[in-house]
C-alpha cells in the first residue's frame, strides 16, 4: 500500500469536452477532507440556478479567462488569478462573461474544520 495516490486529468482544456465541463476529484483521489472540482466552460456558460450548502465553504481560484460569481445577488467581477471564499449559507452561482473557455477550480470543504496548516502541519523527516 502506498502513502498518497495520483491521477492524471490531461489538459484542463480538453475537460470543456467532458459532462458540465468538470471533473470531480473526490473519488478520483479518494478524498477525505474536501471535494475539489477542476473546470472548463465555454463562453456563454452560466450554472442555471443558485445554491447553497450545508456546511462546506467553497473556494473558486480563477485560472484562466473572466467571468462573474453572484453571491446573495451581489455580482463580483472574477478573472485569472481571483480567488474567492463563500460561505454555505450564501446563495452562488457562476458565468463566463467573455468570448472565451473559463477556467477554475472549486473547492469544497467543511467550514471551521481546518485545525493545522503550512508548516504548523509539517514536521521534518
Amino acid at each position: 500500500m502506498t502513502n498518497y495516490t495520483s491521477t492524471e486529468l490531461g489538459k484542463i482544456h480538453d475537460i470543456i469536452n467532458l459532462e458540465n465541463g468538470k471533473v470531480f476529484l473526490h473519488d478520483t483521489l479518494g478524498l477525505s477532507s474536501c471535494e475539489i472540482s477542476v473546470n472548463t466552460v465555454p463562453k456563454g456558460f452560466k450554472v442555471p440556478f443558485s445554491h447553497k450548502h450545508k456546511q462546506n465553504e467553497e473556494i473558486y481560484i480563477i485560472l484562466k479567462g473572466e467571468g462573474v460569481i453572484t453571491i446573495d445577488g451581489n455580482p463580483i467581477i472574477v478573472k485569472e488569478g481571483s480567488a474567492v471564499k463563500i460561505l454555505p449559507s450564501a446563495s452562488r452561482t457562476i458565468e463566463n462573461t467573455t468570448e472565451d473557455e473559463f477556467q477554475f477550480i472549486c473547492i469544497q470543504a467543511k467550514t471551521n474544520s481546518l485545525e493545522q496548516f503550512g508548516l504548523g502541519d509539517a514536521e521534518l523527516c
